[in-house]
């Protein structure tokens, strides 16, 4: 990507992944850094580390403070990224790109694209696909995206140059893949790869045995367990927003499970087996997909 000594980047929301972010592009790129936050404090620590060049709350956007960003890419919860880029996007600069990080993408996608377009301002969705068990600035990482995916959910009406500066973009922050899909798709996808697996996490150290797990833990618990320590305010808009693919996988997983169960009661070794070989084998068969598309589709990498 050619380094514009004058493009400016704003990110709005300088927690782990806004700050991430903001790590990262100081680092690979030449950008100016505009940071957005409502705290005060995570401001002046983002200056302090050389993160940001300059520190911005909302209420100086009005009088023009987001009105030099070429690139704004807002790193807040779904139903506060709806509501920043709805009240601010008069403020934006005309023509620049804006950009989302939610976890959820049809309800955002649907909620801010025309208006937005309206004031001359395009969007695209996207979602990064990283994160830690901790949430906030003081756990942002320069490296947090290295190897993950960057998925983003263009509308049919977005250009071409956008989409290219997103896959660069994505290259320069260390993401291993760029994923274009449907807002939809995203949604019904995620709901299984990312949702569901918060809900069984979360549910799972609900049993009285966590009081007793202490010298019986290893590796398995603690894959199991590391998502439920979750932000309940971001995952339960997430949630919400995404209810009917998410409804639908945790019927599909009930069912499942009901099989063990039954098969535990009824003390049947046959169907207990057939229900093991059967999860081993779909997984099995899962790492040779993912094996054989990284053959397919190498990691791309750009130099700063």
């Amino acid at each position: 990507m050619e380094q514009k000594p004058d493009f400016t980047v704003a990110v709005v929301g300088l927690g782990l992944i806004g700050g991430s972010f903001c790590r990262r592009m100081r680092e690979a790129t030449s950008w100016r850094i505009l940071g957005v936050d409502t705290d005060d404090g995570t401001l002046e620590e983002a200056l302090a580390d050389g993160a940001i060049h300059q520190g911005i709350r909302p209420e100086e956007i009005p009088s023009g403070a987001l009105s030099q960003a070429d690139f704004v890419l807002v790193a807040l919860h779904p139903r506060q990224t709806i509501a920043f880029l709805l009240e601010n996007g008069r403020y934006l600069k005309p023509g620049a790109l804006a950009a989302d990080t939610c976890g959820i993408k049809a309800a955002v996608v649907k909620a801010v694209s025309q208006p937005l377009s309206r004031q001359g301002i395009r969007f695209v969705g996207t979602h990064p696909m990283a994160g830690r068990e901790f949430s906030g600035y003081r756990y942002s990482l320069p490296t947090l995206f290295e190897g993950a995916s960057f998925i983003v959910t263009p509308q049919e009406a977005a250009d071409g140059e956008a989409l290219e500066f997103l896959r660069e973009f994505s290259s320069l922050m260390g993401f291993g893949k760029f994923v274009v899909t449907t807002p939809a798709q995203h949604d019904e996808t995620i709901a299984f790869t990312s949702q569901l697996a918060h809900v069984v996490s979360n549910a799972y150290v609900k049993s009285p045995s966590l009081l007793r797990e202490s010298g019986f833990s290893a590796g398995s618990f603690l894959d199991l367990t590391r998502v439920a320590k979750l932000n309940e305010d971001m995952w339960t808009d997430l949630f919400l927003m995404n209810r009917t693919p998410l409804l639908f996988e945790l019927e599909t997983i009930l069912g499942s499970l009901k099989k063990y169960r039954d098969a535990l009661l009824a003390e049947n070794e046959q169907e207990l087996k057939a229900l093991l070989r059967q999860g081993r084998q779909l997984k099995e068969e899962s790492l040779r997909r993912h094996e054989e598309a990284k053959k397919a589709d190498p990691p791309e990498r750009t130099g700063k």
